[in-house]
């Protein structure tokens, strides 16, 4: 290559902004234009070819030309959208927020998906995390992020002649990135440390201003490291092996608390997005065992009472699990320094305790410091109480204290300006600020049919351009003949009914379900007077060779002769990816097994665009089939291997002989009538529930708050409440094995009519307990086939006196259910009034 001149120093040169254009950096830097058309049109008006690029206004205020800001500067038409651009995000900021005085939430992800360019996201759990900050932002919740900024990011997906996927990973470069270094008070940069066996790694902090929301970007490649190993900490997002791993999460964890308390801030909730961050719950009882003077149980107590966690994985397969002597060389250390014991530490990680051979479970470190635990959908919990139920071995399985609150979507994010205009004209004026509320989305049926089809034909439209040339564009850098790249620039049809399926290339999702029957396809697609054309893009992990094998057969069958035009394979799959499929093809497919699809959001993106759902039903789809408007493949029944012949014949029969002919026929000046209902069904049903407005209020009111109250009654008095709960505790613990059930009552007889009260009575010797310490029930139910109790319910049994040396607890019933029933009754320590937070432990005995 001959002889390269290197820099001796390298510094930036940006254009000299007017005074009448000095805000926009300002702009820039607030990610608020990722949601806001108003801020982005600000930038595109700029350069479009530039915009285009990458999407990346700070890039581009390092490389505009400056006579380009000068000619902006002396435009009025500029200057009037300069304005309002600074206008609306000052009227943002300054709106109010919500919560109880003195509470902040500390939000901790592994991955944020929220602009293109910021590339520190892998998938839907990115995505979702990003769309959790702005909605928070929208609503005015008081939170922080915390994360890690990764120096190459996730791949860029390349495909190879073959079709096999090639991973690229582009350097991100932070100076011409939406972040700046997060500064103290006193205008200096924050960095902090934590000790590894590798030694001390430096972190760097940097931060994203997402709406009113900030977050916090963690960053390891600095100068302090010498290190290269440590440098390379936060280099990618899921690369590496178990010690890249196990160091990305105790800088996550341990580091973005050292983070958030070096810049001045007190969370009083901290969420912990999957299980990646939870070595967080173990530096929070360092931390108040040295602030505070508290033991390690009762540090335990006070921190776990704030700890939220959110699992989205359906599988065990997809949890962080590490050697016992993997977690020992990182963390043994740092137990010693921090005064707490090894085995209480690997107890906090282990399902059995007493199993030095089991592996530590990030996971169910979270679970076992958290008072609150959250699945994300309906069906996910019934699935995450399943998996987690050896936690809680003494209850049945619907009484694992987990909850849900599903995922949502940012609606001003995945909305397409074509259809929120329609919003505009039909919709009352502040649609815009109530769409979580259904009410808003009644007047949908007003809108003409004409005015929504055409929206969409023009986002169809829209997208097919964006096929082509993202197809050509692959096909001249593949160095492709040249009547290939003319057949890719003319290839789909925008009035062809489009099929899109778009996620990452797991195998439980099934990508080539469609194919499975490969001759009944081609039919389906090539049908005279009704073709169908098919949209697929995804990334596989790049460890995932199956993955990679489902990308390869789809791209070589897309090549067969009588298909070639009518499926297409779209490189790369992003968020600008997504955003254009969701917004412009007609019907979104999902075919994972039911049961490991924790939620899925791509299906709710596409739904908000009208666009509707064939969708097997599992994660969200479960709770929305019903009023959807679209279709389900399969019943709600556990998968079978046997399932996929069945699925993929079921996904046929529907596309041949009602979802295809329903878009095609019974068309009124052009207008498919019965499609149309259906998309306003949609729309109506939808819009207000699968949105992360609603998914905020509930973590707010159900998860947030009640974390947040609990924390500050805990912390009292110097944590005199945690001192005496652990107190408590350990009395009972002490007294457990002495307390039995003496009487468990007569009953209600062989039979009694409905509608007359059953006397429940329990007589239990409490081993010097007072009645207040325990909690004892009775749950009835209907006597199933095999002799359990199902249809349960849960009565809480209060004190009724005493009976020699032993209490009674008891009351009367009416039952609500006909039929055979029993109940059963037991009693267990009454940690609180609320089920959702007991700890896990064995302390519950039942009456036998």
């Amino acid at each position: 290559m001959g002889f390269q001149v290197q820099p001796i120093r390298d510094f930036l040169v940006r254009p000299a902004l007017p005074a009448s254009l000095a805000r926009l950096p300002e702009i820039a830097y607030n990610l608020l234009w990722g949601w806001d058309h108003h801020l982005r049109s600000l930038f595109r008006r700029l350069d479009p070819v530039m915009w285009r690029g990458g999407h990346n206004p700070v890039l581009m205020l390092s490389q505009l030309p400056q006579d380009v800001i000068e000619k902006a500067s002396k435009d009025p038409r500029y200057l009037a959208i300069y304005r309002r651009a600074c206008e609306r995000l000052d009227n943002y900021l300054a709106s109010g927020n919500v919560g109880q005085p003195g509470m902040l939430v500390g939000y901790f992800s592994m991955e944020y998906g929220i602009v293109d360019c910021l590339q520190i996201y892998s998938g839907g759990l990115g995505v979702l995390s990003g769309d959790h900050l702005k909605a928070s932002s929208d609503a005015g919740v008081p939170l922080v992020g915390v994360g890690l900024l990764y120096q190459k990011g996730y791949l860029r997906q390349v495909l190879n002649p073959d079709g096999w996927q090639q991973e690229r990973y582009p350097v991100n470069e932070f100076p011409n990135m939406p972040v700046t270094p997060w500064l103290d008070t006193e205008g200096g940069e924050i960095t902090v440390s934590v000790k590894l066996p590798l030694g001390v790694c430096h972190i760097k902090v940097w931060e994203a201003r997402v709406g009113k929301t900030r977050l916090m970007l963690l960053d390891t490649n600095i100068p302090a490291n010498e290190n290269p190993e440590v440098r390379e900490i936060t280099n990618q997002l899921y690369g590496g092996d178990a010690h890249t791993r196990i160091r990305q999460e105790i800088v996550l964890g341990v580091g973005g608390l050292r983070a958030l308390k070096a810049a001045g801030l007190k969370p009083t909730v901290f969420h912990m997005n999957e299980g990646h961050s939870a070595f967080l719950a173990v530096e929070r009882v360092r931390v108040l065992m040295r602030e505070e003077g508290l033991t390690f149980d009762e540090a335990l107590d006070a921190s776990r009472t704030s700890n939220v966690f959110t699992t989205h994985t359906s599988v065990p397969a997809g949890i962080d699990r590490f050697d016992a002597s993997l977690v020992h060389e990182y963390m043994a250390e740092y137990c010693h320094e921090a005064g707490i014991g090894l085995d209480q530490f690997f107890a906090l990680g282990r399902s059995n305790p007493a199993n030095p051979g089991e592996q530590f479970t990030m996971a169910i470190l979270a679970m076992k410091t958290s008072s609150y635990r959250n699945a994300v959908s309906v069906l996910h919990r019934d699935v995450s109480q399943e998996m987690w139920q050896d936690l809680w071995p003494q209850l049945p399985v619907w009484e694992v204290p987990i909850t849900s609150v599903t995922n949502g979507v940012h609606l001003p994010t995945w909305l397409n300006s074509d259809l929120a205009a329609i919003y505009d004209n039909y919709l009352q004026p502040d649609w815009r600020e109530g769409y979580q509320d259904g009410r808003t989305w009644h007047q949908i049926e007003e809108i003409p049919e004409q005015e929504l089809w055409e929206s969409h034909k023009r986002r169809k439209r829209q997208l097919v351009n964006y096929i082509r040339e993202k197809l050509v564009s692959a096909a001249v850098a593949g160095r492709a003949p040249a009547a290939e790249v003319k057949r890719l620039g003319e290839i789909f049809d925008p009035d062809v009914f489009t099929i899109g399926f778009a996620r990452r290339f797991a195998t439980y999702k099934r990508a080539t379900l469609i194919f499975r029957d490969f001759a009944r396809l081609k039919k389906i697609l090539n049908r005279a007077g009704q073709p169908v054309q098919l949209v697929i893009a995804g990334k596989a992990h790049p460890k995932d060779h199956p993955g990679k094998t489902y990308i390869r057969e789809i791209v070589q069958l897309a090549r067969d002769n009588d298909v070639a035009h009518r499926v297409v394979f779209i490189e790369n799959y992003g968020l600008q990816v997504a955003r254009e499929m969701v917004q412009g093809v007609d019907l979104w497919l999902n075919n994972p097994k039911r049961g490991e699809e924790a939620c899925g959001t791509s299906g709710m993106k596409a739904a908000l665009n009208g666009v509707l759902n064939l969708s097997v039903l599992d994660g969200w789809w479960d709770e929305a089939f019903e009023t959807s408007g679209g279709w389900a493949i399969g019943d709600r029944e556990p998968y079978e291997p046997d399932q996929d012949d069945i699925h993929a014949s079921a996904v046929y029969s529907m596309l041949e002989n009602e979802i295809v002919p329903m878009y095609y026929a019974n068309r009124v000046e052009g207008v498919p009538h019965d499609w149309m209902m259906r998309v306003k069904t949609c729309l109506k049903n939808m819009s207000p529930m699968f949105n992360s407005q609603r998914m905020i209020h509930n973590y707010m009111t159900q998860l947030y708050e009640p974390a947040h109250q609990g924390f500050t009654e805990m912390s009292r008095h110097g944590f005199q409440a945690a001192r005496e709960h652990t107190s408590w505790s350990r009395d009972v613990a002490r007294a457990w094995e002495r307390i039995r059930f003496v009487d468990l009552g007569s009953g209600p007889g062989d039979s009694v009519v409905s509608g007359h009260p059953i006397p429940l009575r329990a007589g239990i010797h409490l081993a010097g307990l007072s009645p207040a310490d325990v909690r004892v029930e009775a749950v009835v139910g209907r006597l199933g086939a095999n002799g359990q109790l199902q249809d349960t319910e849960v009565v809480v049994l209060p004190p009724a006196g005493e009976a020699g040396e032993s209490h009674v607890f008891g009351r009367d019933f009416v039952p609500s259910q006909t039929g055979r029933l029993g109940y059963s009754l037991r009693v267990s320590p009454n940690h609180s009034d609320d089920p959702l937070t007991r700890p896990c432990h064995n302390l519950i005995k039942w009456g036998a």
